[in-house]
């Protein structure tokens, strides 16, 4: 058995995918009517239809889970992001692990914790 996918939910789908499409380089791989598979495995997923299975609400910024990237010039991608995206929400601005990592968090457009990091 091998994981495929990761999901996430969100508000619209097409300012999302324009999002990882910006920031990560992610591009749709398939469109199932509400379900967008992106490159690298992540799925966004449209909250009505999220909301209708699990007959619950979302809870944006539940802080239970993050998406992990990595990048070798972070300081070109937050300068790329802040460019982009300056409303962005942040976690932590860029800091330096114990261990010499840099990293940033912040949120996406829907309350999806994202970390980004240089390679360990």
């Amino acid at each position: 058995m091998k994981l495929k996918n990761i999901l996430i939910v969100v508000n619209d789908i097409e300012k999302s995918k324009q999002f990882y499409h910006d920031l990560f380089g992610l591009d749709q791989v398939l469109d199932h009517d509400g379900n967008l598979i992106l490159t690298e495995g992540l799925v966004l997923q449209d909250k009505k239809i999220w909301e209708s299975f699990l007959g619950k609400e979302i809870l944006p910024k539940n802080n239970s889970c993050e998406l992990y990237f990595e990048e070798q010039n972070i300081e070109a991608f937050i300068e790329k992001l802040e460019t982009l995206y300056p409303s962005v929400q942040y976690v932590n601005r860029l800091m330096v692990h114990s261990w010499g990592q840099k990293v940033i968090r912040f949120y996406d457009l829907d309350g999806n914790l994202i970390e980004v990091g240089t390679p360990m």
